[in-house]
């Protein structure tokens, strides 16, 4: 019975969540989908999970779409496999997955930064990323959601703030999530104490503010999870394990597979801004 209360609890918390945000949110339209934009991805694979649907229906709108990586992915499984042959395969897989995402190669960006080390090198990151702005001059610029605690997605956010600060265009920012969604009820949290369980609410309560005041907008996705999906699954270090060992952790493995299926929602969210530059 306290199994199916916290599931009831978890179902009906995310229904009402939906609930209010197709109230709350505005859905993007066939202007912003055809606008150029330029995704900055702190890993390969978190452009997918976190836009990969808004990526197909803004090149399906025609839209120019570059995706720059910031750094080149070696740690993620440096036990099993050399950082330098990690590096190798996760470029072939950003490329391969850019190329169902319908992003050219040439479109498809590696900064190239140690994987883990990107705070380190932030003024050396925020002159590459300040170089491609001018060069690109996108009109939209993705970037991870500003409270996402991996090092390197904080370190993302802040580099590109930083480096728009250098551009005279204005543009508009969607800062979309990604380990947001490994919060309660999203995704299980294991408890065992009353004390885990007040911790578990009491992030679940900053989180859901969060969804509700900082996300306003949404690509509606339904129609192109398929090739979502297929994308994603290019990323087979990843997605599965290049090696028989159980301890190769995978993107299903976290939360279960709660979390992945999170992306494979209907919508993608982001939280939407006009950044003034220097104009």
């Amino acid at each position: 019975m306290r199994v199916m209360g916290k599931s009831f609890l978890k179902a009906w918390s995310r229904q009402s969540y939906r609930r209010v945000m197709n109230y709350s949110m505005s859905e993007l339209d066939a202007n912003d989908l055809g606008r150029s934009a330029i995704v900055f991805a702190p890993h390969q694979d978190d452009e997918t999970l976190g836009c990969g649907g808004t990526i197909i229906k803004k090149k399906r709108a025609g839209a120019d779409v570059s995706i720059a990586f910031m750094t080149d992915g070696s740690r993620s499984h440096s036990r099993f496999i050399a950082e330098n042959e990690l590096k190798s395969i996760r470029a072939n897989e950003a490329i391969a997955a850019g190329r169902v995402l319908g992003v050219e190669e040439n479109k498809i960006l590696f900064l190239e930064f140690k994987d883990g080390e990107l705070s380190k090198n932030q003024d050396a990151a925020v002159l590459k990323v300040a170089e491609i702005l001018q060069r690109q001059q996108p009109d939209e610029i993705f970037i991870p959601y500003f409270k996402e605690t991996p090092p390197d997605h904080f370190a993302t956010n802040r580099i590109v703030v930083f480096a728009l600060q250098t551009c005279r265009r204005k543009v508009i920012i969607y800062e979309y999530p990604i380990w947001f969604w490994q919060h309660w009820p999203w995704a299980s949290a294991p408890i065992s104490r009353r004390r885990e369980m007040l911790t578990v609410l009491k992030n679940s309560v900053v989180s859901g503010l969060s969804l509700l005041r900082d996300f306003g907008c949404y690509v509606y996705i339904r129609d192109v999870l398929e090739l979502k999906s297929a994308a994603l699954n290019q990323y087979q270090s990843q997605m599965t394990r290049l090696i028989p060992d159980p301890c190769w952790a995978t993107l299903g493995d976290v939360s279960n597979g709660e979390w992945l299926a999170c992306f494979f929602q209907e919508y993608e969210i982001f939280w939407r801004y006009s950044f003034p530059g220097r104009c």
